[in-house]
């Protein structure tokens, strides 16, 4: 454990708070990926089982450099066998799993935020505003100077057939309540019961102030239907 000892002092902590695992160790059809080629058989190629990877990260706890132990782009299945693992002993509890979520992507809603309720493992939310689409600056083509998609264009997760068209309506519904685009999508998220944690980015001072500003939003039950029916219309064009 010396090596491991040593990578917690160059992070200048005498442990990590909690430890996350980026990305499953097995096919997952995660980020658009069809969940049919799964189903019919297909995906499938080297993977390592769950139970060996939590009694590696039950090595890590043990020699005190970590914590407490979290998922991320994890699905439903994978949450249960880590938690049925670690009731059998096998190593720590998972405290918290991190996915994308946000008003183009609402995939957590389907068996994994059931998880927050039944079993205390809430959602660190990533993305909330999918990539800055959300606050609308990238309709009709738009490239704003500085921004992500300018810059480095691998934003293809959010120019699928159909999240052009539910971004627009929600920045629409913003606009006619009131708030910001940036500010409806973020207290969205932050108002869902199994959300941890909302995990905002900004580039510059005047986009963190505005984020900041969603702490005021009040979502009425009203605007909470509105919300409900563009999603019924929309779905999930953005997972």
């Amino acid at each position: 454990m010396a090596g491991k000892r040593e990578t917690v002092k160059r992070l200048g902590t005498d442990y990590i708070d909690l430890y996350q695992l980026h990305w499953p160790d097995r096919a997952v059809p995660l980020f658009g990926q069809r969940a049919t080629t799964r189903a019919r058989g297909g995906g499938d190629g080297p993977e390592v089982a769950i139970e060996e990877t939590l009694a590696a990260l039950d090595a890590l706890v043990k020699s005190g450099n970590v914590r407490h132990i979290g998922l991320s782009n994890e699905t439903a299945w994978g949450l249960h066998t880590f938690l049925a693992a670690a009731e059998k002993g096998i190593g720590p509890r998972v405290a918290s799993v991190q996915n994308a979520y946000s008003l183009v992507n609402r995939t957590y809603e389907t068996g994994l935020a059931e998880f927050h309720q039944r079993e205390d493992v809430g959602l660190l939310a990533y993305s909330p505003l999918a990539q800055g689409f959300l606050t609308g600056k990238y309709l009709d083509g738009a490239l704003p100077a500085g921004a992500r998609k300018t810059l480095f264009n691998r934003a293809q997760r959010y120019e699928k057939p159909g999240t052009e068209e539910a971004v627009r309506a929600y920045v629409a519904l913003a606009r006619e309540v009131g708030v910001s685009p940036a500010q409806l999508a973020i207290a969205f998220v932050t108002s869902r019961p199994f959300v941890t944690s909302n995990i905002i980015g900004a580039t510059t001072l005047a986009q963190l102030e505005e984020d900041l500003g969603s702490l005021d939003v009040t979502l009425t039950p009203e605007i909470e239907d509105r919300i409900d029916a563009l999603h019924q219309l929309h779905g999930n064009p953005a997972p």
